[in-house]
């Protein structure tokens, strides 16, 4: 590591519809992942085919055409701005757990957690591949799996932004996020179990903890959490299965 280390860190902002939407504070490689997976994790798109993205050609930036019912579904969310606990002051607008629509009621698999050292494998693949963290010690990175191998890896200077590069990846690469499991290096946050369950991620692990917002928003929909996943025993939060409808009487 190098005594004069340090990350980088520049603003790219996102316009939807003539409408800013936000400004990232980011490391700047990966940018039209980065563009495509906020788009996916604020439920503009579930697609790559549903977004025209335009760069700008003089600055760090990007124009993106939504479908204008999709742009009017989230604004009708009416979700509330929150200093939210991301790296540094991090903006976002939070919408209330209990309104993610149908389309974004994705049907995720639950399958099953890698086994403790399997698990602890794929972490030490994912801190292997970290090169901006191996130069500069400060830094976070995600990754999707399907438990067996890694299938997209990112770094950021927040957790949030390397999340949104590997959905955005997998977007863009046309390959199916829903069902895979998400690996995190920083702690499962309300905004990261809000993204995973927009994409349908059955799983997120992390060498850290979740928060208790996240484990509300990841009961709501079906996912797990895995905490202090590289320990000797991983904490594995997984929501009570729901007895189904016994059938209608005749």
């Amino acid at each position: 590591m190098a005594d004069n280390a340090a990350v980088e860190e520049v603003p790219v902002w996102l316009e939807v519809n003539g409408t800013p939407l936000v400004t990232w504070m980011c490391t700047p490689d990966l940018l039209e992942e980065l563009a495509v997976g906020g788009l996916a994790g604020e439920g503009y798109i579930e697609s790559v085919d549903e977004v025209h993205l335009r760069p700008c050609a003089s600055d760090l930036g990007f124009w993106a055409t939504v479908p204008a019912e999709r742009f009017e579904a989230v604004r009708a969310e009416g979700r509330r701005p929150v200093l939210a606990s991301g790296c540094g002051a991090v903006a976002t607008y939070l919408a209330d757990s209990r309104t993610v629509g149908p389309s974004d009621r994705q049907t995720v698999r639950r399958s099953d957690i890698p086994p403790a050292d399997a698990l602890r494998g794929l972490f030490k693949t994912l801190f292997g591949r970290g090169e901006r963290y191996k130069d500069t010690g400060g830094i976070h990175a995600a990754a999707l799996t399907d438990g067996r191998e890694i299938l997209s890896h990112a770094e950021d200077i927040g957790r949030h932004n390397a999340v949104d590069k590997v959905i955005g990846a997998s977007l863009l690469a046309r390959r199916p996020v829903a069902g895979l499991g998400l690996l995190v290096t920083g702690r499962i946050s309300a905004e990261l179990a809000w993204k995973g369950a927009r994409a349908g991620i059955a799983w997120i692990a992390t060498p850290s903890v979740p928060s208790t917002l996240a484990l509300e928003i990841a009961e709501g929909h079906g996912m797990i959490l895995v905490g202090r996943a590289v320990s000797g025993s991983p904490h594995i939060h997984a929501p009570p299965v729901r007895p189904s409808a016994p059938p209608p009487v005749s």
